[in-house]
């Protein structure tokens, strides 16, 4: 009769297992996302409020809360499009907004509105007769040389890039007397900035010149600045042929990414914590190596291997004689009879058919070529 033994875990018994460190994970993951999402930048990308790149604009933003303004930054149209009044909008370089999304930000009917390098479209809507004139001035400080009470306060700036050009009722300035960085307008009951340098007030450039008081002064006409980063959406795709789109991939895929790989790492922690430190196991019986010569010595008589014995006692008496003549161990037969030879004045053919000769016949042959191995290597260890 025989019993039929369980081989590996039950359901049950699986669960009570791993049931800890599956809570632990869970527990640790929801921290993470919960961490992740506290402590998200809502925007990213160049001239972003979020950013400490070079590129971006955290220290401008951190300036303006320093001065009391109120810095929202955000990158959903939506924000754009709401109520407007005795608040700034200032919006970034890049994205795609279509006319109509230009128009829905007009609507808006905000105080003041600043525009960092606009497309023609956004000029068309919100600043009419401004021009882009395609023509890039060349990184250098220049002074205001207009009447714009911002630009005046602030001094001389360092800017670059494209300029516009302005009609007679605008403000200009920071230009070469054609075209310029800096235009203000008022029109329909607001302002509007325009600026071609936004490169100005990054992170990188905001501490040259007078950078950081131009920013100031343009940007702190309000106690809120909603900072809006343009993505490649729209609201109203169908209006518009050149719009980019919605991303194929939304911005919080990011963050769920990068729990499930915090996740996948706290695993393969735990895992291989599981296998523990080396362990040294004692061996059962420690035979001596004498013992194991004798052992195997038995054996080649029991079974008349007089071959074996024999080429087991010349590689012995050869590996000696390797050594104490500095002979490489590949070295030839008759390179090695040759060296002993010379060594000992015993006759070369001899010396061959004792280290390379044929394997005794009886069990006294065997014994007098242990003793001729024997002697041969204690003449060779004599100084």
């Amino acid at each position: 009769m025989s019993a039929t033994t369980a081989v590996g875990r039950s359901g049950a018994e699986s669960w009570r297992v791993l049931r800890l460190p599956l809570l632990i994970t869970c527990v640790v993951v929801l921290g993470v996302l919960v961490v992740l999402i506290a402590t998200a930048a809502r925007t990213s990308g160049p001239f972003s409020p979020d950013s400490a790149e070079p590129t971006g604009a955290r220290a401008l933003a951190s300036l303006l809360e320093n001065h009391g303004v109120n810095v929202v930054g955000t990158e959903e149209l939506r924000d754009a499009v709401g109520a407007g009044s005795d608040r700034t909008l200032l919006v970034a370089p890049g994205g795609s907004l279509s006319r109509s999304d230009w128009q829905r930000i007009a609507d808006a009917r905000w105080s003041h509105v600043v525009l960092l390098r606009p497309s023609a479209r956004a000029l068309e809507v919100l600043a009419p007769g401004v021009q882009d004139v395609s023509l890039g001035l060349p990184k250098g400080s220049r002074a205001p040389d207009c009447d714009l009470k911002a630009a005046v306060q602030s001094g001389t700036a360092t800017v670059s890039g494209t300029s516009y050009s302005a009609p007679d009722s605008a403000q200009a300035c920071y230009g070469d007397g054609i075209n310029h960085t800096v235009i203000r307008l008022e029109t329909e009951g607001r302002i509007v900035d325009v600026i071609g340098s936004p490169r100005s007030f990054t992170n990188a450039e905001l501490a040259t010149d007078g950078n950081a008081a131009l920013a100031l002064n343009l940007l702190g006409t309000h106690l809120e600045l909603v900072w809006y980063v343009p993505q490649y959406e729209s609201s109203n795709a169908s209006g518009d042929e050149n719009d980019g789109g919605k991303p194929l991939i939304p911005p919080d895929v990011r963050y769920v990414a990068w729990a499930l790989a915090f996740a996948v790492f706290v695993v393969a922690l735990w895992r291989g914590r599981r296998l523990g430190p080396v362990v040294a196991e004692r061996l059962p019986v420690i035979v001596h190596a004498a013992e194991t010569t004798e052992g195997r010595a038995r054996l080649y008589r029991r079974s008349r291997a007089r071959d074996r014995a024999a080429a087991a006692l010349r590689e012995s008496a050869i590996g000696k004689l390797h050594k104490a003549h500095g002979i490489p161990r590949r070295a030839e037969p008759a390179a090695v009879v040759t060296t002993v030879a010379a060594r000992t004045g015993r006759d070369p053919a001899m010396l061959y058919e004792l280290l390379y000769g044929w394997p005794p016949v009886d069990d006294a042959a065997l014994m007098s070529l242990s003793q001729e191995l024997d002697l041969l290597t204690q003449e060779v260890r004599r100084p």
